[in-house]
């Protein structure tokens, strides 16, 4: 059985107004991410494939990001499996981080990835 190649992009080819989808869990999302970031945890992932389908809806890639890129990878293949224009961001987070994208948190303090 032959799989397409994962569709994949580096952290700073990513565009600024592009729609970042980060499956990483609530505690490393709260040390840091990507502003306006949508945020659906891999472990909630089926649960909250709605609001997936509802921000992509118009036909916008997700750029899905998790720490390194494993998780990020296997949500990008079952997105592209339903038909949804997705790509992994390579190296995740941490390649974010080191291409010195800028990161938020919610309470305002420093951000870095955990």
């Amino acid at each position: 059985m032959n799989f397409a190649p994962l569709p994949s992009v580096d952290a700073a080819s990513v565009p600024a107004d592009a729609l970042v989808l980060d499956v990483r869990e609530k505690d490393e999302w709260a040390a840091g991410h990507v502003e306006g970031a949508l945020h659906v945890p891999m472990s909630d992932f089926v649960a909250r494939f709605g609001e997936v389908t509802e921000a992509v809806a118009d036909g916008r890639r997700a750029f899905v990001v998790c720490r390194v890129g494993g998780r990020s990878a296997q949500v990008t293949q079952y997105l592209v499996q339903q038909g949804i224009d997705a790509v992994n961001v390579d190296g995740g987070m941490l390649a974010w981080e080191g291409a010195g994208r800028p990161m938020v948190t919610d309470d305002g303090s420093p951000a870095y990835v955990l």
